[in-house]
């Protein structure tokens, strides 16, 4: 999946589209993006306690050999040398991969699918709640959240949506969005994706006299 650009050319079109959306309808869009939704630092330490435990039984097997090179270097030599030895190097090759799995190709390697598709839902019903969205006065606000590390996108409507548009027709939308950041079209296929929301909700919650835009059009974009 390709890097997503975040110029503010192309934020401030993602903003216009919010807006002209918006314009027909009671309803709100918000667009977030998140680097990641989780630190996943448990699955990373995991990886290295792991990564540890395998050099130290692969490196068990050559023991000998080990201790004849230590033997060599020390004029008195101590079967403590041995064990600390190992002890020092297993916790350097945990350290190692430890920061090795920070980097984002092999994070989402060793998480699990599930864990971050759960992880991607909880962080952006999280900024549904923390942003408002949940508030609006016609319960008609829906979030478009992109997850850069795990490669996701959440659509969450509020309860007034869910009752009249389907999910099928949100998933429809995610798929669109995500072919667009494939093939390096995340832009326009997100402008679209935009469009086609505000046409279902100006459908179903047509705009008003007295409608006002409770918030913000704005691209967030969340660190953490």
């Amino acid at each position: 999946m390709r890097k997503i650009d975040f110029s503010q050319e192309n934020l401030k079109k993602i903003n216009q589209a919010v807006k002209k959306a918006e314009h027909p309808t009671t309803g709100e869009i918000a667009i977030a993006f998140a680097k990641e939704s989780s630190d996943y630092a448990s699955q990373e330490l995991m990886f290295g306690i792991a990564a540890g435990f395998v050099y130290y039984f692969f490196m068990m097997l050559f023991s000998s050999d080990i201790e004849k090179i230590i033997q060599n270097m020390f004029w008195e030599y101590s079967s403590n040398y041995l064990l600390i030895f190992f002890g020092l190097s297993t916790f350097l090759v945990i350290l190692v991969f430890y920061f090795l799995a920070n980097i984002p190709a092999v994070d989402r390697l060793i998480v699990s699918g599930k864990t971050k598709r759960r992880k991607v839902h909880e962080r952006a019903v999280r900024h549904f709640m923390e942003s408002g969205i949940y508030n609006t006065r016609e319960r008609s606000g829906i979030l478009i959240f992109i997850s850069m590390l795990e490669r996701r996108v959440e659509l969450l409507a509020d309860r007034g949506i869910s009752k009249k548009i389907s999910q099928e027709q949100w998933d429809g939308m995610v798929h669109h969005i995500l072919s667009g950041i494939r093939g390096n079209k995340f832009t326009e296929h997100l402008i679209e994706a935009i469009s086609m929301t505000g046409d279902l909700l100006a459908a179903h919650f047509p705009a008003r006299s007295d409608d006002t835009n409770e918030l913000g059009d704005d691209v967030t974009i969340l660190e953490k």
